[in-house]
Formats: structure tokens, C-alpha cells, sequence
């Protein structure tokens, strides 16, 4: 075996170069393959560029017009307080913060952020904004509630911006939320939760007397007459 005069050790060299030479050749069309397959998944500054680069000056992207694909989830997380964290460590830029808040979308009940060319899934722990304050104009059926959010956002509430409150059912504490756009939600944290009921009032709906809000033209049920001590 190895007793190979120089001529047949060229031609072993030769067919183990050739060898080695298909082998790369065939490991570089599996690396290419799976690189399709699995798409890098973006990073928060690589999404924050993308972001930035579309972002409209005066008004929010137009998000409900991007359908890019779909590459990973990226780890972001909005905490029940409105805190965005990424890789577990909160996020301390607020216009940071901003930016993404305006390209966060909501499908089939899940959360994405998206730019013309990405969309990465991200994690909700309730809902992705917090109403923080809010001012009321007039009273009774032609007042008007205007929420703020922990991200900026100024939204009436009315028949597009409805208020709902989700009562837990072994506690009863109500869980109130105001809609922001577009199915994304605000939890009305709970000091202006308390000022609200200071402007609530008794009115029928759905044949019954229930204490709620008038927003918009609107009345939003907190809580039946009845239940109330």
C-alpha cells in the first residue's frame, strides 16, 4: 500500500485533491441551503436602522402596508408596565423606544414589529402600551377623553378607540384599557383609572343600568348598577 514510485504518488495526491475539492464544494451548498432557509434573525439596531430610514416625519409608518417576511422571533419583551426589554436588560433610550412602539403590529392575536424589509416577533405581557394620563373636555354624553400614553401616543375614545374593562373573575379588580390603533391596546394604569371613576355616571345599556364613561358620543360600561356598594 505504500510502496508508490512518484508517478502513483502524484496520482494519489491528485484524487485526494480532487476529493477534498468535492467535499467543499458540497458542505458550501449545504451552508448556502440552510442560510436560505433560516434567515439571519435581525438585530434590535439593525431593525432600529431599518426603522428610521422608513419612519414618516409628522405621523406613524404606514406598517399596515409592509408584508415582508417573516425571520425570527427577536428577544424583545413589553413588560405589563409599558417597560421594553431586550436580551432580558430594559431598554433606557426613550426615543428608542418610541421608534419601535410605532412599528408594532398585532396578527392573528400575535405581536411583530415590522419594517418594509423585516418582521421579527416579540413578546406581550398584557398589552404593548400604558395610558399614563388623560384630560377630560365637557361632561356628561358630549364629553370627550383624550389618553396619553408612556410612549407618546394622544388618543380620543370613542367608537374606533373604545374602552373596555376586563374584570378578573375570582378577585373582581377591573382591568381597564382604552384601544391606541390598529387592535393595539393601552392598559389605563391605575391612578387615572381612579380619576375616571370620579367622571363616571349611571346609563342603560343593553337594557340595564350600568355606571361607565361617555367618550366620543359613547358610553363605555365599567361596572352594572347594581353591583355597585
Amino acid at each position: 500500500m505504500f510502496l508508490f514510485n512518484m508517478s502513483g504518488q502524484r496520482v494519489l495526491f491528485r484524487s485526494a485533491l480532487i476529493i477534498c475539492q468535492s467535499t467543499e464544494h458540497a458542505l458550501l451548498k449545504m451552508d448556502l441551503s440552510m442560510t436560505a432557509k433560516n434567515p439571519a434573525t435581525p438585530s434590535a439596531d439593525s431593525l432600529a436602522a431599518s426603522a428610521q430610514k422608513a419612519a414618516k416625519k409628522g405621523g406613524l409608518p404606514p406598517v399596515h402596508l409592509w408584508n415582508p417576511p417573516f425571520c425570527g422571533d427577536l428577544d424583545i419583551r413589553i413588560a405589563r408596565d409599558g417597560t421594553w426589554f431586550y436580551l432580558g436588560t430594559p431598554i433606557g433610550r426613550a426615543p428608542l423606544v418610541r421608534l419601535f412602539s410605532t412599528i408594532l403590529k398585532i396578527e392573528d392575536g400575535k405581536y411583530f414589529l415590522v419594517t418594509p424589509v423585516e418582521k421579527v416577533g416579540i413578546v406581550v405581557d398584557d398589552a404593548p402600551f400604558v395610558a399614563v394620563d388623560f384630560t377630560a373636555t365637557s361632561t356628561g354624553e358630549v364629553q370627550d377623553l383624550t389618553f396619553e400614553t408612556n410612549v407618546g401616543d394622544f388618543t380620543v375614545a370613542g367608537p374606533e378607540h373604545p374602552i373596555r374593562v376586563v374584570r378578573d373573575p375570582e378577585t373582581g379588580e377591573p382591568a381597564p384599557y382604552v384601544m391606541i390603533r390598529a387592535g393595539l391596546e393601552a392598559l389605563i394604569d391605575r391612578k387615572s383609572f381612579y380619576r375616571l371613576v370620579e367622571l363616571g355616571t349611571h346609563s342603560e345599556h343593553e337594557g340595564k343600568s350600568w355606571f361607565g364613561l361617555w367618550s366620543g358620543g359613547m358610553f363605555f360600561p365599567v361596572i352594572p348598577s347594581a353591583e355597585l356598594g
